[in-house]
């Protein structure tokens, strides 16, 4: 049947790479694809932001270190952060430090960012900010896939929502 078989392919699919198909050496451009946000951040605490954006940016193959200045710039701009450079992560609070993760998933100009209850860590106010800043990557076309508890906060931005139920994925109608 034609549906199912369309089906099957659509489950398959991520960022235009066929996942049964995937050969392990197109891995490392697969992984260029997508941006990985954590709930708990998981940035290296012995770096500056500099450095921890440089870390990634380096493991993903950006050889000129003038490319990868201009680079960090630019994400930590758009997660209004620029002036954070030097910082530890230590010295920034919980939502500074998840608007670093969120840069640091903006380094490669990913297709989709998945991210793991970006605001579980967070205040009601912080998790509100961060969620209008993925609102924003997300309006200027990159596709967020989002894992989160909190049913008010994803409300107030009204996306395409799935919900895990009874071992299945469904979609939650939107009430409007």
């Amino acid at each position: 049947d034609r549906s199912s078989a369309a089906s099957d392919v659509y489950k398959r699919q991520v960022v235009d790479y066929d996942l049964s198909k995937l050969r392990d050496r197109r891995i490392p451009d697969l992984r260029r694809q997508l941006g990985i946000v954590f709930q708990d951040f998981q940035l290296l605490s012995d770096r500056s932001v500099e450095r921890n954006l440089d870390f990634v940016l380096r493991a993903t193959g950006w050889n000129s270190a003038n490319k990868r200045s201009d680079r960090i710039i630019e994400a930590l701009e758009a997660v209004g952060l620029a002036d954070k450079l030097k910082f530890l992560p230590h010295q920034l609070s919980g939502g500074e430090q998840q608007r670093i993760a969120i840069a640091r998933a903006l380094l490669n100009e990913p297709k989709l960012i998945l991210a793991d209850e970006p605001t579980g860590n967070l205040d009601p106010i912080t998790s509100e900010e961060v969620m209008e800043l993925l609102h924003e990557i997300n309006g200027k076309g990159t596709s967020i896939l989002m894992a989160t508890h909190d049913f008010d906060l994803i409300s107030k931005f009204p996306k395409r929502t799935l919900m895990c139920e009874d071992q299945k994925v469904v979609e939650v109608k939107s009430k409007s």
